[in-house]
């Protein structure tokens, strides 16, 4: 019996360490510059590297808040004729989970195949009721990665991905979850800042391909045809590309694009990141940048954050990164929850990926990349629209911070591997 509990415990112990454990092929050096993100030689680089290929003639809209990104995409649901998919990381009970349970089980009574992918982890505060509704209409939902005996190896690999197709026609995607705290217009701390994007072209079947990769994963089947697949003309002047990132694709897609980005920027870089909490080889790379006149500023939450051990192992390292110029602001309202990359007002990258090494390695996460200076123009006055709002970080100010501050960061800094 004895060597019965050795062996289960020396199990678990290998478990949670795989589990905990990083991937080994990790990116360790700087890439170097060679060309501009408007340079065709950049755009070939990031469709080889990154797998999809940048798709002309999509329309993408940015919707900014509750007020504008629910009611769009509730509108694009209750308008489905013949499939929705689903995929988010955060679904909570509330009066807007109540509504998006309502809404797809109404499509699915109407005879519309409706596929809906929720986190384990990230819908834990989601009540049972909305689950046997929505189960109740015809919703096929599934949960991503439960916690099973078999699944302990999985268990720190969560979908992290928000996406919506509707019809193979509409997506969208962005930092936006399914919770009352995402509601409003950003008025209050208990009201997010957040950015979405509804999309309409051919980059749509990339979304679409993201979702059915986690799909297949769970239930070991394939939808296809043309009510996931139906031929996309051209209706909008947006050049983009959907690339999705995964441990057990065995590379590090999001990590690859965010070095790829800063190492071809020449003139700005515009980071507003939730979970800024960046590895040795991203500051390096933003570093370089700083030195050959690359404008960097980076935009992250302030007192009002969800994860204050998040906060404390992002500032750990600004030392740094304000020393070699950085521009570094604490949004001051509320929860600022926005995921947007924009380099050089040309190339706009938004979706689900954090800055951090948990959406770098851990998660399985999506971005959508847009290459069109108009888009990115007009990203660039959202993200000043927010500086104002946000309080600068001086180094004189980083450097006076308390012992206290700096023993905690310090601390913080050591899990920043699961952050």
């Amino acid at each position: 019996m004895t060597t019965l509990i050795a062996v289960l415990l020396a199990s678990l112990a290998t478990l949670i360490f795989i589990n905990l454990s990083a991937s080994k092929k990790e990116i360790q050096h700087r890439i170097a510059h060679l060309y501009g993100v408007r340079d065709p030689q950049f755009q070939r680089a990031m469709s080889v590297l990154l797998g999809p290929g940048i798709l002309p003639g999509n329309r993408i809209e940015d919707l900014q808040n509750g007020d504008e990104i629910f009611p769009a995409m509730l509108a694009a649901i209750l308008g489905a004729q013949h499939t929705i998919n689903f995929e988010t990381y955060i679904y909570w009970s509330g009066e807007i989970g109540k509504a998006f349970a309502e809404a797809l089980s109404e499509r699915a009574r109407a005879g519309v195949k409706v596929l809906v992918l929720l986190d384990w982890v990230g819908s834990y505060k989601m009540e049972e009721i909305y689950l046997n509704e929505m189960r109740a209409a015809g919703v096929r939902v599934r949960k991503y990665h439960p916690l099973r005996w078999y699944n302990l190896s999985r268990l720190n690999n969560r979908t992290h991905r928000k996406l919506l197709i509707v019809d193979g026609r509409i997506g969208f995607t962005g930092g936006v979850g399914i919770a009352d705290l995402w509601t409003g217009h950003a008025q209050d701390p208990e009201h997010w800042r957040d950015s979405h994007f509804r999309v309409e072209g051919p980059v749509v079947a990339q979304l679409q391909a993201a979702f059915l990769d986690n799909w297949i994963e769970m239930e070991g089947e394939v939808p296809h045809g043309a009510e996931y697949f139906p031929a996309l003309e051209p209706v909008g002047e947006h050049a983009a590309q959907l690339f999705k990132s995964s441990p057990q694709e065995g590379a590090q897609s999001a990590h690859l694009m965010y070095l790829m980005a800063i190492s071809a920027a020449q003139e700005s870089i515009r980071v507003a990141n939730a979970y800024f909490i960046p590895d040795s080889v991203s500051r390096r790379q933003l570093i370089a940048a700083l030195h050959r006149g690359v404008r960097v500023q980076i935009l992250v939450p302030g007192k009002y954050i969800d994860t204050a051990v998040a906060r404390q192992a992002s500032r750990a390292h600004w030392g740094e990164l304000l020393e070699a110029g950085a521009e570094i602001h604490e949004y001051q309202p509320t929860m600022y929850h926005c995921k947007v990359m924009i380099v050089d007002s040309h190339l706009v990258s938004v979706g689900s990926t954090n800055f951090d090494n948990r959406s770098f390695q851990l998660n399985d996460e999506a971005n959508l990349n847009i290459y069109d200076s108009a888009f990115a123009e007009e990203q660039v006055r959202i993200f000043q629209q927010d500086l104002q709002r946000s309080k600068r970080i001086e180094l004189r100010q980083w450097q006076a911070r308390p012992w206290t501050e700096r023993v905690v960061e310090a601390l913080s800094g050591l899990l920043a591997r699961q952050l």
